[in-house]
């Protein structure tokens, strides 16, 4: 039984894309991922193939609205059509033929954005043969890509739409390395390839590494880095490298002659020095933090996010200073000596210093569950005397991660004009007994939790209990 509707649904999935090759309804064919012509550290030889899934005209209607940028609308009604939002407010009209949602009681809120994911790199089932996020052969290893890991059929991807209302999220690489590799950004879609599921004109970023991993990693293999001041030396003869490496390149392109040497590891690192690639950077103490700002100043790049940061709290005014994001957990600290000084008020405080803050998963579990994530969150602030309000904190969850994505003009709010990623919940998004009930990608419905056959299942699930085709 579960494979004869593997098949079916195989098929069903080939049918919709070859539908949404020709441009789905409206004939519409976004523009790729690829960067200025001419630039090898930016060209994309693996460009986006991502092509919305066709939807309809929908109005969700006397529902609590969070536009995701910090307002609230109270019986109100979210318009969306042809794949982007096209109005909201308390009185709005159906076009004809628009399907029509009655959200009473419930809540509807731009879909949750997670910077910090391995889904497709670590997929489920974790066993070593899948195990693909950590090139730990080397301290850096800028050179490889994390969309050459992912799996496109790993089950967390459904679990994370269905039970989290993720709509889009960044692929990392691991952490054992000072220079991880590229990350990715995806939409959450069904695809039968990685490049079908790439945020179309999302930039790359660099994943980079301080503290512990990297020197306990590397040093327990006698070699260098096995302190952190190793760690930082490390970074900053790479960084020279990547200085001179640009220099050459920047010259032969701007007067020609004999065509440098090509290195796929430096041209990433060129990338980030041009301002094309974003610095995604795993660091947990805030000493470590400052030392890298000031390490960023001396080679003339910018440092879009620190992740975990269980510590940013400390220097919420020094990232503010910097334009640097934290994308941190609500209260997951204390498993090992860099993350021991961590507080449950560290979003609230990042928040009330006017600092750019985010909540992120760095767990197929856990992202399932991001906005019961926020909620501890608020609650330990508002216990700290920091009253942050709920449609505020839903920043933390789409707008913030959408700007250190660089994607915000085109989602992480529920603004006319954007990308139609929606979701409706079945109660207020802030309670542990609420999910979403409905999950519009692009205005697609992919996911609705009455409707079986919009329940998403990997065909490597099939036949397995929880499926549905077991009995």
């Amino acid at each position: 039984m579960g494979h004869v509707r593997g098949l079916r649904l195989l098929a069903g999935a080939a049918v919709a894309l070859s539908l949404v090759a020709c441009g789905g309804a409206n004939g519409e064919r976004p523009k790729t991922a690829s960067s200025t012509p001419g630039k090898a550290y930016s060209r994309d030889p693996y460009p986006s193939t991502y092509h919305r899934y066709p939807g309809v005209p929908t109005l969700v209607r006397n529902v609590t609205v969070f536009d995701g940028e910090g307002g609230r609308i109270d019986n109100g009604s979210v318009l969306f059509a042809d794949g982007k939002i096209v109005a909201i407010g308390q009185t709005l009209d159906a076009p004809a033929g628009a399907s029509v949602v009655d959200g009473q009681g419930k809540w509807i809120t731009p879909g949750v954005i997670d910077i910090h994911s391995h889904l497709g790199d670590y997929p489920s089932p974790g066993i070593r043969a899948l195990s693909d996020g950590n090139e730990a052969t080397a301290p850096v290893t800028a050179d490889v890509w994390a969309e050459h890991s992912v799996w496109p059929q790993d089950p967390g991807f459904g679990r994370a739409l269905a039970n989290g209302g993720v709509t889009a999220l960044q692929i990392l690489p691991g952490s054992a390395n000072l220079f991880g590799g590229r990350s990715v950004v995806l939409k959450n879609v069904y695809a039968r390839t990685t490049q079908a599921m790439k945020f179309p004109g999302a930039p790359y970023g660099l994943k980079m590494a301080c503290g512990e991993n990297p020197k306990r990693v590397y040093g327990s293999k006698g070699r260098e880095p096995s302190t952190r001041m190793g760690n930082i030396a490390v970074d900053r003869a790479t960084w020279a490298k990547a200085q001179t490496y640009k220099r050459k390149w920047d010259k032969y392109e701007r007067d020609g002659g004999d065509q440098p040497e090509r290195d796929i590891a430096m041209d990433t690192l060129r990338g980030v020095l041009a301002g094309e690639i974003r610095v995604q950077n795993h660091c947990y103490r805030a000493d470590e933090m400052a030392t890298v700002l000031d390490m960023a100043k001396e080679f003339g790049y910018h440092v879009t996010a620190f992740h975990h940061a269980v510590e940013a709290y400390k220097i919420a005014d020094l990232l503010k200073a910097n334009d640097t994001c934290a994308a941190v957990w609500a209260d997951w600290y204390g498993f090992k000596m860099e993350s021991y000084d961590g507080i449950g008020a560290n979003l609230a405080l990042l928040e009330k210093a006017g600092a750019c803050a985010m909540i992120h998963s760095d767990d197929a579990n856990g992202i399932q569950r991001l906005n019961q994530e926020v909620a501890k969150a608020l609650s330990a602030g508002r216990r700290a005397g920091i009253d942050i309000p709920d449609a505020v904190a839903w920043k933390w969850l789409s707008l913030n991660p959408a700007r250190a994505l660089g994607i915000d003009n085109q989602t992480g709010s529920l603004k006319p004009g954007k990308m139609a990623d929606v979701v409706l919940w079945n109660g207020n998004p802030f309670s542990v007994y609420t999910r979403p009930e409905k999950v519009w990608v692009d205005g697609a419905l992919l996911y609705d939790a009455n409707d079986p056959k919009r329940r998403p299942v990997s065909d490597f699930e099939l036949g397995q209990p929880g499926s549905g085709d077991v009995k």
